[in-house]
């Protein structure tokens, strides 16, 4: 959470989060399905040697338990990030908490729904999950307001036909580590939930679109004029992920992006006041 109120200190108009489910069934915005060494510390203050339990398996008591405040400083990952400002004592939030954020400040969330065609490590089922997520975003009465996307498109058509009035964006990548386009045997890639690129004429916004999505948000390198103009023909917002480097950053937002993911929102504003861009307003009810 405070990671949140730094984000919007910084004048972001929607938070992204991932969701994962505790045993006992409470949504919890982690980024790892599983629990990472690099910046968990059990009961005892101690760094975690190795990855830990599925928060699937894990009640909502038991990872209370466990601080998330800050990186391990000889962590792989604490070198990448050496100037989070850390903080002892911080809990994994549950979704309710970030849901009761953005309802008192007005923010719109962008949540990933995350999972793997493979189910590891294992989470709640598709359906389990999305009707979990649908439940929480109408008990707030946000349904205007948040925006749920993933790289597994099951729960995302799930999310559809369970909520047909909650918007979902379609996330993509291509790379040598991670690739959601690859097909199997039958023609359909694990991660898009039986649909098939050929029978799209190829076309991956056409696939999206398929699929219910109103926003594409591919992986920044594999975005190009092309692809951006298809897509918006189409109907869709497209959103890259993840820009860090101003250049690229204003490349994109010149190029007609409907968007942009950033770890640096305050790189994306000195951005668009430097191309004389109008800064993006919070988000009102409408």
């Amino acid at each position: 959470m405070p990671a949140f109120e730094r984000a919007l200190a910084l004048g972001v108009t929607t938070l992204e989060a991932d969701l994962a489910m505790t045993r006992d069934g409470v949504l919890v915005v982690s980024h790892d399905a599983q629990l990472n060494p690099a910046l968990t510390r059990d009961p005892d203050g101690r760094w975690l040697a190795a990855p830990g339990p599925p928060i699937w398996t894990l009640t909502a008591v038991e990872l209370a338990r466990y601080d998330v405040g800050r990186l391990d400083p000889a962590s792989d990952y604490g070198r990448q990030w050496p100037q989070q400002a850390g903080q002892d004592g911080v809990r994994i939030p549950t979704f309710a908490d970030l849901l009761a954020l953005a309802r008192r400040v007005g923010v719109r969330l962008n949540v990933e729904i995350k999972m793997t065609p493979d189910n590891a490590p294992p989470t709640a089922d598709a359906t389990r999950f999305a009707q979990a997520v649908v439940d929480a975003v109408r008990a707030a009465g946000l349904q205007q307001q948040v925006t749920i996307q993933g790289f597994d498109w099951r729960p995302l058509l799930e999310v559809r036909r369970l909520a047909p009035e909650l918007a979902t964006a379609c996330l993509t990548i291509v790379s040598p580590r991670f690739d959601t386009l690859r097909p199997e045997t039958d023609g359909a890639s694990r991660w898009h939930a039986g649909l098939k690129l050929a029978d799209h004429g190829g076309s991956l916004p056409r696939m999206v679109q398929a699929a219910g999505c109103s926003i594409w948000s591919p992986f920044w390198r594999n975005l190009d004029t092309a692809g951006m103009a298809e897509a918006q023909v189409l109907g869709l917002k497209v959103i890259p992920w993840t820009l860090n480097d101003p250049t690229d950053i204003a490349r994109f937002i010149e190029m007609g992006a409907d968007g942009v993911i950033s770890d640096y929102p305050d790189r994306v504003r000195a951005v668009l006041q430097a191309l004389g861009k109008p800064l993006p307003a919070p988000w009102k009810p409408q």
